[in-house]
């Protein structure tokens, strides 16, 4: 048995859809074999196709929205990332995406959400947990931010050194703050007081 290229994959699944152009799971089929070449436009165009025909089809709109934010068309992407959790909201890729949608777009409470939900249905997601604590702390949530961040070192996940760099920086202004509480020792930092 011989292995298909992924030239002659492209062939394949276009000679499908010539062969069966209103069938969904043709222009799905094509539109992930032109996503494994990088062609996201094109790949777009089959997601698009497929769900226009089956808009039921939880994949395509999970792909749709996946191909969207690798165009960094965002407002699009979070559009069929919505539609994928609507119809189907038990796949972890799709809350994934929807994350990613709301990152891209500075959506800290969205990132929060869509990532909690990712791992709901995937405890052992590194990147959930890791997008998790960037969403936390983008809210000034500070220790649950390291303590994903913790989960998503511990399954692999390498964070980017910016984020380290800022969650330092807020781990360092929390101690500040600490140190600067009133002399009653309520332990209220003298920003947050009444005046």
């Amino acid at each position: 048995m011989t292995t298909e290229s992924l030239k002659e994959r492209i062939e394949r699944c276009e000679a499908q859809v010539h062969e069966r152009p209103t069938s969904a799971a043709a222009h799905f089929n094509l539109g992930l074999a032109y996503t494994q070449h990088g062609y996201m436009d094109r790949a777009e165009r089959e997601y698009r196709k497929a769900v226009e025909l089956d808009p039921e089809l939880v994949e395509g709109w999970v792909n749709l929205g996946g191909a969207l934010l690798l165009k960094w068309d965002f407002e699009a992407a979070l559009e069929a990332n919505l539609e994928a959790v609507r119809l189907r909201d038990d796949i972890a890729l799709a809350h994934y995406n929807l994350g990613q949608s709301y990152l891209y777009k500075g959506d800290a409470e969205g990132l929060v959400r869509a990532n909690h939900r990712v791992l709901e249905l995937d405890p052992d997601n590194a990147a959930g947990h890791y997008f998790l604590a960037v969403g936390l702390l983008a809210l000034d949530r500070v220790g649950e931010a390291r303590a994903e961040l913790a989960a998503a070192m511990a399954l692999g996940h390498r964070p980017s050194p910016e984020f380290l760099k800022k969650l330092h920086q807020a781990e360092s202004g929390l101690e500040q703050s600490n140190a600067n509480t009133d002399s009653t020792g309520t332990g209220v930092p003298e920003t947050l007081k009444e005046v």
